[in-house]
């Protein structure tokens, strides 16, 4: 048989082995003790509430779940005495936890009490009684809370609170601006200011819950800055000038503030989430008085006039070129805009200036005015003092007027209104087919004397009328009467019946137009420098007579008895043909006819009321012969 000897154990393992045996002998010590404490305190608190726990600061040890209800009621009033306060700036609301839905259970505090170290198995219950015993234990109280009471006041401070979102207003009433602020929107949020609320009833506590209030912002909530820019704007008349006047200027004009306040627009204008108000002025209301003030400045650029010296074959002058000037408008109604909204009530016009071509200095050899190249005359003997007037105020509208080269001149253009004002008078007018008394009778001797320098220049007649009937003037001669030069006249009835040539020379053309009254003759010459033209003409003579008919005596009230007067003259029709051949160096450039028929006429006399044998009396004066 063999026999096995068992290993001396080793020293170090002896040691480990007996601290394990020494641990686990004191842990099962430790339970057994903590078992018997715990089921000592247990009999000892059967039915009671252990040491050290209390409900919302209330003390309950030892008290059985009665007797702590008891107490309980008796100590906690929160929800009838305690306060909650809400505070909106200056404003404050404070309510009583119980006008808020919350109600205390003092039977469930003690219950929740009671229960405390007798539940979670032997351990938790253990750990939950030394626990209290050491430490105490301060449990919530059980609150019934009834959300729905505590929602609708929320919701009544939400009434108080809240606030609708209010646009600034910005008008204009008559002449006065209207401006309202705006006003930022306010609304309390219930549902968050719920979640505070919840939280500081739970604390059984006094306390301020926070009000979660939230802004909305107009997009506009200031338009004071816009009200005061438009009663600067209304503050005052509107005056328009002109910029540097002169002596004689028009001006100034003024708009009145009830008609600014008209012309104020407010416009909003936005910018994503934000907007504002803007002023502007609708000045597209004053485009009648931009025209009356375009009327009123308006001045065509004038040339310098000069008179050709025949001895110096020099120019002199005779009258200062002006310069034109015109309304700009557009411009013009712009810079009252600007003005206007920078607060300026004084706004000088927009003008644009126009220089002529010809100034003060010009130099005749510059201009290609060296010499004569045509001139005319007719003589207008027998002519009323009226017509004699009548021919110098309108031969003065030419005297020393410069045509440019390849310009057609009309006559009609060059002439200002034939009126009293402008020193014409009345005399005896061809109108509507009879002799009438009219403003500018005499003003076609010009027109003729004018068309026949141009003819004989050898000029391209644009434009030329010639009249209804023979006048005597036309054919007068130096001793009589000169019929080769029937057909040779031109008639003008500004601005209808027109007179044009065109000065197809390349320099330019100088008009001069002297009357002399002592011969009476009118004389008009052209200056330029010559291009080798030459013309020549031919006439037919009258042809086709057609004899005048008897005379025709008409009363006249403005008469007196026994008073007479001759106011047209007897002339037989006829048709004249006149042929116009214009050489330059040699070559035809121009042959034209120049057909004018003339229709017969009757002399006609006028007499006064009451006047015996207005035919006798006629023949004894020589009026209205055949």
């Amino acid at each position: 048989m063999t026999y096995v000897t068992a290993p001396k154990p080793h020293p170090g393992n002896s040691i480990l082995f007996q601290t394990l045996f020494a641990l686990a002998m004191g842990l099962a010590i430790f339970l057994l003790a903590s078992v018997a404490i715990t089921g000592g305190v247990q009999a000892a608190y059967i039915g009671r509430i252990f040491p050290g726990v209390s409900v919302a600061g209330v003390d309950l040890s030892g008290m059985t779940p009665q007797e702590a209800a008891l107490s309980l009621n008796n100590h906690l009033s929160y929800p009838y005495s305690g306060q909650i306060v809400f505070r909106d700036g200056d404003q404050v609301w404070v309510a009583r936890p119980g006008e808020l839905g919350l109600v205390f259970d003092p039977g469930g505090s003690a219950q929740s009490a009671y229960r405390m170290g007798r539940s979670g198995g032997i351990f938790r219950s253990l750990a939950g009684q030394v626990n209290a015993w050491q430490s105490g234990v301060d449990l919530p109280p059980v609150l019934i809370f009834d959300q729905r009471v505590a929602y609708a006041y929320l919701q009544n401070l939400a009434s108080e609170i809240d606030l609708p979102v209010i646009e600034a207003h910005l008008g204009i009433d008559g002449t006065q601006v209207v401006a309202i602020p705006g006003q930022v929107g306010r609304s309390l949020n219930v549902d968050l200011t719920m979640l505070q609320l919840v939280a500081q009833l739970q604390s059984f506590k006094d306390g301020e819950v926070p009000l979660v209030i939230e802004a909305t912002p107009p997009q506009i909530l200031d338009a004071s800055q816009q009200a005061a820019q438009a009663q600067v704007i209304l503050s005052a008349p509107l005056t328009l000038t002109m910029p540097n006047p002169e002596p004689g200027d028009p001006g100034p004009w003024t708009v009145g503030v009830e008609s600014l306040a008209g012309m104020l627009r407010i416009e909003r204008i936005e910018n994503g989430s934000e907007a504002a108000y803007q002023l502007v002025m609708d000045t597209q209301s004053l485009a009648p008085l931009m025209s009356e003030i375009l009327a009123a400045i308006v001045r065509e650029a004038k040339n310098a006039r000069f008179i050709f010296n025949d001895e110096t074959l020099e120019l002199e002058l005779l009258q200062g070129a002006v310069t034109g000037r015109v309304l700009d408008s557009e411009a013009t109604l712009a810079s009252i805009q600007q003005k206007l909204l920078q607060g300026e009530h004084n706004v000088p016009l927009e003008i644009v200036t126009i220089q002529p071509a010809v100034g003060d200095d010009a130099v005749g050899r510059d201009l290609g005015i060296t010499e004569k190249v045509a001139e005319a005359y007719t003589y207008f003997r027998g002519s009323s003092t009226e017509r004699i007037q009548n021919i110098r105020a309108a031969s003065s509208e030419f005297l020393g007027l410069l045509v440019a080269p390849g310009e057609t001149f009309s006559m009609a253009s060059a002439m200002r209104d034939i009126s009293l004002e402008n020193g014409y008078a009345e005399a005896l007018i061809i109108y509507g087919g009879q002799t009438i008394k009219g403003v500018g009778g005499g003003v076609c001797q010009v027109s003729t004397t004018l068309f026949r320098t141009a003819f004989f220049g050898g000029f391209p007649i644009e434009e030329r009328y010639s009249h209804a009937y023979r006048v005597k003037y036309y054919e007068q001669s130096t001793k009589g009467y000169d019929t080769s030069m029937a057909g040779l006249d031109a008639t003008v009835y500004v601005p209808v019946v027109d007179l044009k040539f065109t000065n197809d020379s390349p320099y330019w053309l100088l008009i001069e137009a002297w009357v002399y009254p002592k011969d009476s003759l009118l004389l008009f010459k052209f200056y330029s420098t010559s291009d080798g033209r030459t013309v020549e003409w031919g006439t037919t003579g009258l042809q086709n007579l057609v004899p005048a008919p008897p005379p025709e005596f008409k009363e006249n009230p403005e008469l007196a008895a026994g008073e007479m007067r001759q106011v047209d003259w007897a002339a037989d029709g006829a048709t004249v043909t006149i042929t116009r051949a214009v050489r330059r160096n040699g070559e035809v450039v121009e042959t034209r006819q120049f057909i004018t028929r003339y229709q017969p006429w009757q002399a006609v006399c006028e007499y006064g009321p009451g006047t015996e044998d207005p035919e006798g009396l006629a023949a004894s004066k020589g009026y209205c012969q055949p």
